[in-house]
């Protein structure tokens, strides 16, 4: 599956909303199971994104901080998404979300490789035009095979700002060039598409029999 593909779907989905507020979907291919977070749509979506003081996730994390809004926005949907991922049994799970959604995929992906809900190995995550969620010093581990896709110019992707300790997860794949967009343009579907077909012309994408595995990114 291409990266393209991917976020066509994630742009797509039909989504649930749980009693939070929180639109999510979830879509077995096999035994592989895609958990998809959908970008801010709403009021409680907004309020969310500007709610950045750094909370503790808790005792489980080793004292690692995070967004205060992603974080509520992952604790209203988890009981749903882990319930309904406990009955499906997956031996895979990609985690796939547009920026806000992507940020709640970062916290998705944190949770499922701490429980190991499944062998580390074959989970994956994906966040396209994701603002930055934790605070401080990350254990970057717990993001293995967790990829935030950035159009070089989008303003979201460097927010909250450097300075006030945010950091992303992962790996930064960056695509785009610089000054091809205005900076909110930039975070758009429509150029997060474009760039992303751009990426793949020339040769950039994913592999594996999975459609997870990651090619030619940064690590940051």
């Amino acid at each position: 599956m291409r990266l393209s593909a991917l976020f066509t779907k994630c742009l797509t989905r039909r989504y649930e909303n749980t009693a939070g507020e929180v639109s999510y979907a979830i879509e077995l291919d096999g035994k592989t199971a895609f958990v998809y977070f959908e970008a801010s749509r709403g009021s409680m979506d907004w309020r969310r994104n500007l709610s950045f003081p750094a909370r503790a996730y808790g005792p489980r994390i080793g004292g690692g901080y995070a967004h205060q809004g992603f974080l509520s926005a992952w604790r209203a949907v988890r009981p749903t998404v882990i319930e309904r991922l406990t009955a499906a049994a997956p031996t895979a799970i990609v985690t796939v979300g547009y920026s806000h959604g992507a940020a709640i995929a970062a916290l998705c992906h944190e949770y499922l490789y701490s429980r190991r809900t499944v062998p580390h190995a074959s989970l994956y995550g994906y966040g396209f035009a994701s603002p930055r969620v934790l605070w401080g010093r990350v254990d970057q581990t717990r993001w293995w095979g967790f990829t935030v896709i950035r159009n070089l110019d989008d303003l979201v992707t460097h927010l909250p700002p450097k300075v006030l300790g945010f950091r992303h997860v992962g790996r930064l794949l960056e695509i785009g060039e610089r000054g091809r967009y205005g900076r909110l343009e930039a975070h758009t579907p429509e150029a997060m598409q474009r760039e992303l077909l751009r990426y793949e012309a020339g040769g950039g994408g994913l592999q594996s029999p999975e459609g997870c595995a990651i090619m030619n990114t940064t690590n940051r």
